[in-house]
């Protein structure tokens, strides 16, 4: 098991972003996941969000630590977070994240150097928005 939480903390966020591998972004806002058992970081996002829309910055396992299916329900919940403030498009950086996984939580491809996801309907409950 494992908890996602908001990170209110800078210093916590500085941390949490050097145990990733990655840059803190202290503007920008920042999830935890952490091991319900031992209390240790598995990953960490940070993201942004904008007048229509989301933007995320970082979805990063802690450097060491693989495991898909968590880091998908990382990404996801982010993603949740994003489309209840009412924004139903977010963009990502290329290197946001491992590849598959941006695209296994909903990312395509565009021109440039972000991916895009449109989250509308994505967390009704209606299999990502298409009823059958």
């Amino acid at each position: 098991m494992f908890r996602i939480s908001p990170i209110n903390d800078k210093a916590l966020q500085k941390q949490y972003a050097e145990l990733c591998g990655t840059e803190p972004i202290l503007d920008f806002f920042a999830y935890s996941m952490i091991d319900a058992e031992s209390g240790e970081l598995m990953g960490f996002s940070q993201f942004e969000i904008g007048e229509g829309c989301g933007y995320i910055a970082t979805l990063l396992p802690r450097v060491g630590y693989s495991d898909f299916e968590a880091m998908f329900i990382l990404g996801r919940a982010t993603m949740n977070f994003i489309d209840m403030c009412g924004v139903h498009i977010c963009r990502a950086a290329k290197d946001a994240g491992d590849e598959r996984l941006l695209r296994a939580i909903g990312f395509k491809e565009t021109e440039g150097d972000e991916l895009i996801a449109d989250m509308t309907g994505m967390f009704d409950g209606h299999c990502g928005g298409n009823e059958k």
